[in-house]
């Protein structure tokens, strides 16, 4: 099949959150999503990132010129040539972010054209992905904190994760009626955001291990490696330390394999499905889980094709914007998303008119 991308448009929309939100290190009212339409041979696909909207200027000034004209079944190759032509502009970053919108694009129009759903055309290792509910953020309060994650339970998702580090005297509360709501049968998971000190973790590790924690998403910084290294080799048995949502390249997923239990990654940040199917390659070799970082609409797809794959996070930020701005999205059955095999490609449509109302 011969087609050619004939046009790349790139929109952004700022939709507020449903109330104020904060994590160990950040607050946040709103949520920006870049997205990347790519049409050839009669049909368009879609492909997005979460970042500013200078990303999106970012793809008409270096990327689109690249992508228009290309061959629409060679996501790879556009890839390879995206990468060259930000050499000198910054391949981290805006730039990663940029290149793994059109990357996500130029596989969902090659994957229309073929008129098969994505997870298909991409090396399947899995029917359907186990997800975990993720939210629980330090701004909420218990009530939110209950209602939220123990409706995850409630609807069978079999682990969720809670937001920890910002007022750690108040956590141990936190951790409480999270449990009671979701019950013992439900896995518990907590990420600071890198908001520890390496002794403060190693204290909070040793704390939210007795409570039945399993496991602890950066408790320092992603860029403290040896601070990683030491929770990860002195930190209680049963207590898996995460990290990797932050990294941008493959040198850089590589070092951090080296530091953690579990590898995260994100498709719209680390350079697409191109690059985020690479990162299997890299768990494999170090004999580590992985777990994917939030855009569930796209990484359920991508993450079929993942032999290491543990999770994928369900982030309640991403799962409302996706579901209001897309028909089509996935909801879980169970633990699981399972890709639409009715649907070509991602199975999303752009919901127009409902998006122009978030026009950044």
């Amino acid at each position: 099949m011969g087609a050619t991308v004939e046009r790349l448009e790139v929109s952004a929309y700022t939709v507020p959150t449903d109330s104020g939100e904060s994590d160990g290190t950040l607050k946040w009212d709103s949520t920006t999503m870049i997205l990347v339409e790519a049409t050839g041979g009669g049909k368009t696909g879609l492909g997005y990132t979460y970042g500013d909207i200078s990303v999106g200027r970012f793809i008409e000034s270096k990327l689109k010129g690249v992508a228009e004209g290309s061959d629409a079944v060679s996501p790879p190759a556009v890839w390879s040539a995206m990468q060259a032509a930000i050499r000198n502009a910054g391949r981290s970053g805006v730039g990663a972010m940029a290149i793994s919108a059109v990357d996500i694009a130029l596989w969902d129009l090659k994957a229309k054209l073929l008129d098969v759903p994505l997870a298909d055309i991409l090396p399947r290792f899995h029917d359907g992905v186990p997800v975990y509910g993720s939210g629980g953020f330090t701004s909420y309060s218990n009530d939110q904190l209950q209602e939220q994650l123990g409706g995850w339970a409630g609807e069978g998702i079999s682990s969720v994760k809670m937001k920890v580090g910002r007022e750690p005297e108040r956590d141990p509360e936190r951790v409480r009626v999270v449990r009671e709501a979701i019950g013992d049968e439900v896995e518990l998971l907590v990420d600071a955001n890198g908001a520890y000190t390496r002794k403060e973790a190693l204290y909070w590790a040793e704390r939210f291990a007795e409570d039945g924690i399993t496991y602890f998403e950066e408790p320092v910084s992603s860029e403290d490696r040896e601070g990683l290294k030491l929770l990860r080799d002195h930190g209680p048995a049963g207590l898996a330390i995460a990290a990797g949502e932050y990294e941008w390249t493959l040198p850089q997923l590589y070092e951090l394999s080296g530091c953690v239990d579990i590898l995260q990654a994100d498709v719209t940040r680390c350079g697409g499905i191109t690059n985020f199917l690479r990162v299997d390659g890299i768990c494999k070799g170090r004999q580590i889980p992985f777990s994917a970082h939030c855009a569930p609409a796209v990484s359920a797809h991508a993450c079929c094709a993942m032999e290491t794959l543990l999770h994928l996070e369900y982030f309640h930020d991403h799962v409302r914007l996706e579901s209001m701005l897309f028909e089509g999205t996935l909801s879980p059955e169970g633990s699981y998303l399972r890709p639409d095999r009715s649907r070509a490609g991602l199975g999303l449509e752009l919901k127009r008119a409902d998006a122009e109302k978030y026009a950044a």
